[in-house]
């Protein structure tokens, strides 16, 4: 039998960098109102779970 072995990984190739956020997300990052929306929703989330226990 000839068995092939598989290919050897390079240390810190391209494969282990994370992806780079889209504009699209940059911008919804950067954006206040959008992070006021989160902010609010986040906090209805807690707010039911604590009220739960």
């Amino acid at each position: 039998m000839n068995e092939q072995s598989p290919p050897k990984r390079q240390p810190y190739g391209q494969t282990f960098y994370p992806a780079v956020p889209t504009r699209f997300t940059q911008k919804m990052r950067t954006n206040f109102p959008w992070q006021i929306v989160r902010f609010v929703i986040l906090n209805v989330k807690m707010l039911r779970m604590v009220r739960k226990h």
